[in-house]
């Protein structure tokens, strides 16, 4: 399958409209009944990722909370659930009684008594989602060119800084004071991600944020299910046998997807079906 790529009209559209799209999708998908196995398993996995991202909404308010965004295929889920749960967080925490947003030309209706009953005539916030891009010492061109422009669709307040992780985080920290907490799209299989939760301080020594870790449990099929299903544009990387995104120092396509006979020739990374496999392409 080709990479979907978004219209030009898209990349004007407002950010409620943006929000109030995606929920209305993945509402669907999770009222859809399905005979395979992986997509209800990813509807599960949605449920409680959405639970996760409620909830460090209300604990910390979208004003201090902030994404660690590359463009690779786990932040960029975890990106999309969050579009999805922000109609939600905002209709929920708007004063009561609510007044006409001239900024969504709507009028919010009474808060939804769960994640899941936000209706679509909710108005969610106009405010930005703030996030963090740590780039590679080495970048593909491909991964800068999909960050700018899915930074774009989805209106991120994206700030992107050349440096180590921890001289990063601590500039990042500097530039947005406000941030207690940072969405990471990790998943228990990759490094260091065995004994996470799903809210975890970061260690002593580093820069203190709460990290949130709403894709903690889903595994690489699952990824690559609820991107394709939704038809959620993605790296072009993928499609030429990449499954884990690095520098173009340290990454190749993976030798577990490379077709027999054809040395240069890979197929696409959501062929790849076993978690353990997802690094083979990463020195």
């Amino acid at each position: 399958m080709p990479t979907p790529t978004p219209a030009a009209s898209s990349m004007r559209r407002t950010l409620p409209d943006i929000c109030f799209e995606i929920r209305n999708k993945i509402d669907a998908f999770l009222c859809e009944e399905t005979d395979d196995d992986v997509l209800r398993k990813v509807q599960n996995q949605v449920r409680v990722s959405i639970d996760v991202i409620g909830e460090a909404l209300r604990r910390y308010g979208l004003e201090h909370v902030s994404l660690s965004y590359n463009g690779g295929k786990d932040c960029l889920v975890l990106l999309v659930l969050i579009m999805a749960c922000l109609p939600a967080w905002a209709s929920s925490s708007r004063p009561s009684p609510p007044d006409f947003d001239v900024t969504t030309m709507s009028t919010p209706p009474q808060a939804p008594t769960s994640e899941s009953a936000v209706s679509s005539n909710a108005a969610p916030t106009t405010r930005p989602l703030q996030a963090i891009y740590i780039v590679s010492p080495h970048p593909f061109a491909e991964v800068e060119d999909f960050v700018c422009s899915s930074a774009e669709q989805y209106h991120l307040d994206l700030k992107r800084y050349a440096l180590p992780m921890r001289p990063a985080l601590e500039a990042y920290l500097k530039d947005r004071p406000a941030v207690k907490a940072i969405f990471l799209g990790t998943r228990r299989t990759d490094p260091h991600g065995e004994f996470l939760s799903h809210f975890n301080p970061t260690d002593e020594g580093w820069p203190q944020f709460m990290r949130v870790h709403p894709v903690i449990d889903w595994h690489y099929v699952e990824i690559w299910a609820f991107i394709r299903h939704l038809g959620i544009p993605f790296c072009e990387l993928y499609n030429r046998g990449f499954t884990s995104l690095g520098g173009v120092t340290d990454t190749r396509p993976n030798p577990a997807l490379a077709v027999r006979g054809e040395a240069s020739k890979f197929r696409p990374a959501y062929e790849l079906r076993d978690d353990d496999e997802e690094r083979l392409g990463r020195d």
